[in-house]
């Protein structure tokens, strides 16, 4: 299962970065948002799931001096996150399992839209908010099963239903449970939502299916199906929606 997610976003990273790091860029902020001027211990900042590590240039604005470290499974992603750390000095990215980081080993932790693609969400955030020394923050950004009702999410989704079996999302509710039984206290566990615009429902398409997470899909054998279905029932034209996230907020 991670050598496949790995392979996946290998062949993804280009098309990732162009489209959708632009496009996640408010939740990126959002989640930086929540560290930003905070007194934090010694130590490093973790971004597990860095991606091409888009939380870099905000996160060294808002703690200029930290160390910044990317962690994340592909080496696709890997190369575009060491390109963007090479303009930091203070900053690298390491190829690795994010799902589990080395206790008492960060000042601060953040990562966007990672934590839901790890085959055990729940048991991931407990390692995380494990990693923070005491006084540390963990703020962490990730899509669940209600992201939108409308929109090009939730049409896709639909049309997925008579072709593959929903995902278990049970995790989401032991989410909380396992931030307080590694010590953790819960200061924000709520929805953050932005506008997000695409020119059309093909771009949609193609982007999320070549650019993203569920890049396999666009080589199964379905595909064409779902492609049809869903261009038959989407709108016309641009497509605006406003898709929300939860957003955690945790201090030890």
């Amino acid at each position: 299962m991670s050598d496949r997610l790995a392979r996946g976003w290998d062949e993804a990273a280009d098309g990732y970065e162009a489209y959708w790091v632009p496009r996640f860029a408010p939740w990126v902020e959002t989640a930086v948002l929540a560290v930003a001027g905070a007194t934090l211990p010694d130590g490093p900042v973790l971004v597990p799931c860095c991606g091409s590590f888009p939380e870099l240039e905000p996160l060294t604005a808002a703690l200029p001096g930290r160390e910044i470290v990317g962690i994340d499974l592909s080496a696709g992603m890997v190369r575009l996150a060491r390109e963007r750390a090479a303009r930091h000095p203070r900053a690298r990215a390491v190829q690795g399992d994010a799902s589990t980081v080395d206790a008492g080993s960060c000042a601060a932790l953040v990562s966007v839209f990672g934590l839901q693609q790890l085959p055990e969400p729940d048991v991931a955030i407990g390692s995380w908010v494990a990693a923070l020394r005491p006084g540390g923050l963990l703020s962490v950004v990730f899509w669940t099963g209600d992201t939108e009702t409308d929109g090009p999410f939730a049409l896709l989704f639909d049309v997925l239903r008579a072709h593959v079996p929903p995902p278990d999302r049970a995790w989401e509710r032991r989410i909380a449970a396992a931030v307080t039984a590694h010590g953790g206290v819960v200061h924000r566990d709520g929805s953050v939502a932005h506008p997000m615009a695409h020119k059309d429902p093909a771009t949609f398409l193609d982007a999320y299916t070549r650019s993203g997470p569920h890049r396999p899909l666009a080589d199964a054998p379905f595909f064409d199906a779902v492609r049809a279905e869903f261009l038959r029932r989407a709108p016309a034209g641009p497509w605006q929606h406003r898709p929300q996230a939860r957003h955690l907020v945790v201090s030890v």
